[in-house]
């Protein structure tokens, strides 16, 4: 049985393995939804909760907890709902001790990438530094395992500090081959930074996306995808370069969870580039 679901999610990561397909028209090959978004949805009700995402029209999700569910649980409920989870967040102490057993999981589960979601509070650039070293380490102990690391980004991360953007130093200071990005869209625009600044400067590097708009600054707001400024054609243009593979919708204080995630996926299922 084991042998059997290994191939099982072998062959759907193939068929989505790529975020964007190139045709006569240009469009969105893979769509997945960043749980986060309907976490109270899922604290009532996984299951049901999970048929709905699916009902969406979504196929990949990332998760960021696992809400006391077993490995084994999470088989199960995953393959009810006809979804697989190339992703998953962690928190920074995830990668400490018990990192092999973090990892060991992702394997039973059937991640791809496991992604830190924040530094936490960070004094210094040498403090950050000492995460990048950290990176490094826990990409290449999962790198020998089949898992990729990445981080994913706060506007946090483009407050200068002695005139470094803690970002950049991240980025120079990991290894491309253990240290991938997930460039969270929205926070990287409230942090007033460009997008296609990174991905011209940094190719490669970014193989997740999260996709979540913003309305007007300030206070840029949180949107649903296509409904506030940022210009998502020009950024799935260029997102081959960037390295994309997988892009995860997300909205982290919608009204209506499950409408904002339909809202937004109905946007970039449509979205030609």
């Amino acid at each position: 049985m084991r042998r059997r679901e290994a191939l099982r999610l072998i062959g759907l990561l193939a068929l989505s393995r790529a975020a964007l397909s190139h045709g006569s028209a240009h469009r969105l090959n893979s769509i997945g939804l960043q749980l986060y978004t309907v976490r109270d949805a899922l604290e009532h009700d996984f299951d049901a909760t999970l048929g709905r995402v699916a009902a969406i029209g979504y196929r990949q999700v990332e998760f960021a907890g696992y809400f006391g569910h077993s490995v084994k649980q999470l088989r199960a409920s995953l393959r009810q709902a006809g979804l697989i989870a190339p992703s998953a967040h962690v928190p920074l102490d995830a990668i400490g001790a018990g990192w092999a057993n973090v990892i060991e999981n992702a394997l039973a589960i059937g991640h791809r990438y496991l992604v830190v979601a924040s530094p936490g509070e960070v004094a210094d650039l040498d403090g950050y530094r000492r995460i990048a070293a950290r990176f490094n380490e826990a990409g290449e102990q999962a790198a020998k395992a089949g898992i990729l690391f990445a981080y994913h980004n706060h506007d946090s991360d483009f407050r200068a500090i002695d005139g470094k953007l803690p970002y950049d130093l991240l980025l120079e200071a990991t290894d491309p081959k253990f240290v991938r990005f997930e460039m969270d869209i929205y926070w990287l625009t409230r942090g007033g930074q460009k997008p296609l600044t990174y991905f011209e400067r940094w190719p490669g590097r970014f193989a997740l996306l999260h996709a979540k708009d913003a309305a007007g600054a300030p206070p840029y707001r949180m949107a649903d995808v296509g409904t506030g400024i940022i210009d998502w054609r020009d950024i799935f243009v260029h997102a081959n370069e960037a390295g994309v593979k997988h892009v995860f919708v997300e909205r982290d204080d919608a009204p209506d969870p499950l409408a904002s995630a339909a809202a937004s996926f109905a946007y970039l299922h449509d979205l030609r580039f």
